[in-house]
């Protein structure tokens, strides 16, 4: 039974964010999405240059459009001495800083957590690096698909041999930190409503996605070989990936146990015989052996068409699923049925935005416009008690 309110669980919660890119923005924005202000300051006449990385979204760019909903941005020049002073008053009315500068950007600006503390003893300051604080790799940059080589990531997607591995198809390592961010900081609001006290959140990228990462580093444990590039099959688990059909069509299926190979064998394949085939009856024996295997699914498939193959699949009670371009995924039945998607403004249109993924009977998600670079300026600088003449003097200077 629905009991949706008006409160929202970040109501109240404002957070001022120093960010780019991907992994910070994709952890502030699910703070708006629970009803905290986000204050996202950017750089005049530029901003995050996440804002140029495209124009795929009526003249806008798609990473941005994702990552920002919900805030307000604020022009700003951190290099200009009256900056810091603005700064300094928008973090005495926050709850939260996050940030992720190049490496030791934030410290050098007098932002880091040891700096803002003593000052600002319940800010709860979120960094969000590629390596961490310390270590040979502090000061290295740090790219998604550089994390994702790093992070072995690369060692086990694609094909076989160096020269088919393959980099995931979006920004898992950038994604991975920001949801680190995003939890790290929950937990200390949670923390702050005990103690009083802020404290300090560090994530970064190389950490995250190693944490990703647990599988096949377990499967390799103590010098074991790691789990093979498989390409889009499961690399230990077989049958488990896509396979054609005869209309050329490909499907996606996937076995997990013995009791559904049996199950396969009988009613997908038809061929209830090669349950008990040596070369085939348990899953060590089927990866062994998984040439020969495909060979038969695909002798098998080729003379069905897709729709048939699905419902065997499914009388048999074998996971599976079409293999989707991102036309599919925007028509997905499925999202359409759950009514996922809801309208979002921005400066060029109205765009479709999909919902949380945790939805909640308590509350409705804030999914407010994606805003423009310094959209919202003179009205927090105005809200900061600076008056109109100043906040020109401001423009023209070039401090927003």
């Amino acid at each position: 039974m629905s009991q949706s309110t008006a409160v929202r669980p970040l109501d109240g919660i404002t957070v001022i964010s120093l960010e780019h890119a991907i992994a910070a923005p994709f952890c502030t924005r699910q703070l708006a999405d629970l009803g905290a202000r986000v204050i996202k300051v950017e750089r005049p006449g530029v901003g995050d240059f996440a804002r140029g990385y495209d124009q795929r979204v009526n003249g806008l760019a798609s990473h941005f459009v994702w990552t920002n909903r919900s805030k307000e941005s604020l022009t700003l020049d951190l290099k200009q001495e009256v900056a810091g002073t603005v700064l300094e008053q928008l973090l005495e009315q926050a709850d939260v800083l996050v940030q992720n500068l190049a490496p030791g950007a934030a410290a050098r600006l007098g932002l880091s957590f040891k700096a803002l503390h003593e000052r600002f003893p319940r800010l709860i300051v979120c960094d969000i690096s590629g390596y961490g604080a310390g270590g040979p790799y502090e000061q290295k940059k740090a790219y998604d698909l550089l994390i994702q080589s790093e992070g072995g990531f690369l060692s086990v997607t694609g094909g076989p041999g160096d020269e088919q591995m393959a980099k995931a198809g979006n920004s898992i390592a950038d994604i991975a930190a920001g949801m680190y961010a995003y939890t790290g900081i929950l937990s200390a609001l949670l923390l702050r409503e005990r103690t009083g006290i802020g404290s300090h959140v560090e994530v970064s990228m190389l950490e995250s996605l190693v944490e990703w990462m647990n599988y096949p580093l377990y499967y390799a444990y103590e010098g074991a070989p790691p789990p093979p590039r498989a390409g889009a099959a499961h690399a230990t688990i077989y049958p488990y990936g896509p396979f054609p059909v005869g209309d050329g069509n490909t499907v996606m299926l996937g076995l997990q146990n013995d009791r559904e190979w049996r199950l396969f064998c009988e009613r997908v394949l038809q061929q209830p015989e090669l349950a008990d085939d040596e070369r085939f009856w348990a899953n060590f024996k089927r990866v062994a052996n998984r040439d020969s295997l495909r060979e038969l699914i695909v002798a098998s498939f080729a003379r069905l068409d897709f729709d048939t193959v699905i419902r065997r699949l499914e009388s048999a009670n074998i996971a599976n699923a079409r293999v989707n371009n991102m036309q599919g995924v925007w028509q997905h039945p499925q999202l359409k049925a759950r009514d996922r998607f809801r309208t979002v403004q921005t400066s060029a249109g109205s765009i479709p935005g999909l919902l949380p993924p945790a939805s909640s009977n308590a509350y409705t998600p804030r999914m407010d416009p994606v805003p423009a670079l310094g959209e919202h300026s003179e009205q927090i600088l105005g809200q900061l008690g600076l008056s109109s003449e100043r906040i020109e003097q401001l423009r023209a200077s070039g401090t927003i």
